[in-house]
C-alpha cells in the first residue's frame, strides 16, 4: 500500500493551536503523502489541500459525517486515508499508523454510562444495537483519539447503513462492519491539568483547557518546538 493522505475535519473558526502541533507530531512521526483539511482553514496553515464543508448541520456528528463523505468522494483524496481530529497527537516514529481499537462496545458503553448521558452515550448505544442487527452480536469500539485508516467504500457503506443514528458512532460502524481487527489499548485522551497520564503511548489527545494549561500540553510544546512545513507563520 502507498503511504496514505491525512484527513482533518476542522470546525469553523477553530482555535487551532492543537492542529498546529498536531502536525508537527504527524510530519516528525507518522509516514504520510499529503494533508487534507475539510471545513474550515485557519489562516496560518500553508502546503495543506483543502475541501470545504459548510457546518449547518443540527449536531456536530452530522457535520464530521458530512465531513467523511467528502473526503470518501474525492478522488484526489488516497484510498485508503487516516482520518485524524486536529487534536491527536504522535509523540514516537512510526512506520506505519497500527489498527487499534477500545475493546468491546459493552464495556466502554458501561463506563460512559456510570459518568455520563446524553447524546454520545445513546449514539454508542444505538450503534451497538445496529451492528448487533448486522451480525455483531459483540462488537469493537474504534471510538479511540487516535488516527485510524478509513477504506472509502467500507466507510461510506458504514455511514449509509447508520444514517438513521443522529449520533453515529462511525469509526466503531466501519471496523466491525468491514472485520478491521487491531490491537486493543487504553484511550489516550487527556482531560485533567495535573501530571498524571501515561507517558509510554506513542499517542496522545487533549481537551482545550489540558492543552492550553496543562502538563500534558507542556509535553507536546516542548516535544515539538520547530514550525512544520504546514505553518505559514512561525509563531508557537
Amino acid at each position: 500500500m502507498d503511504v496514505p493522505d491525512i484527513v482533518v475535519p476542522v470546525r469553523e473558526r477553530a482555535v487551532s493551536q492543537e492542529l498546529r502541533y498536531a502536525l508537527r507530531s504527524w510530519e516528525a512521526n507518522l509516514p504520510h503523502r499529503r494533508v487534507w483539511i475539510i471545513g474550515y482553514w485557519p489562516p496560518w496553515l500553508g502546503g495543506v489541500e483543502y475541501v470545504p464543508s459548510r457546518q449547518d448541520a443540527r449536531t456536530k456528528y452530522a457535520n464530521t459525517t458530512a465531513a467523511m463523505r467528502h473526503a470518501c468522494r474525492r478522488p484526489e483524496i488516497s484510498d485508503p486515508f487516516l482520518w485524524a481530529n486536529d487534536d491527536f497527537f504522535v509523540m514516537e516514529k512510526l512506520d506505519a499508523m497500527p489498527v487499534l481499537h477500545r475493546g468491546p462496545v459493552r464495556e466502554v458503553e458501561e463506563y460512559y454510562a456510570a459518568r455520563a448521558s446524553g447524546s454520545y452515550l445513546q449514539g454508542m448505544r444505538e450503534t451497538r444495537a445496529l451492528l448487533a442487527e448486522f451480525g455483531h452480536e459483540d462488537p469493537l469500539s474504534y471510538e479511540l483519539h487516535v488516527p485510524l485508516l478509513i477504506d472509502k467504500e467500507g466507510m461510506l457503506d458504514a455511514v449509509s447503513a447508520g444514517r438513521r443514528v443522529e449520533a453515529l458512532h462511525k469509526r466503531t460502524m466501519f471496523g466491525n462492519l468491514n472485520k478491521i481487527g487491531g490491537d486493543r489499548i487504553q484511550d489516550v485522551k487527556v482531560l485533567h491539568r495535573g501530571p498524571r497520564f501515561d507517558r509510554s503511548t506513542p499517542f496522545l489527545s487533549t481537551m482545550p483547557d489540558s492543552f492550553g494549561n496543562g502538563e500534558v500540553g507542556r509535553l507536546i510544546r516542548a516535544s515539538f518546538p520547530q514550525p512544520s512545513t504546514y505553518e505559514t507563520t512561525r509563531r508557537r
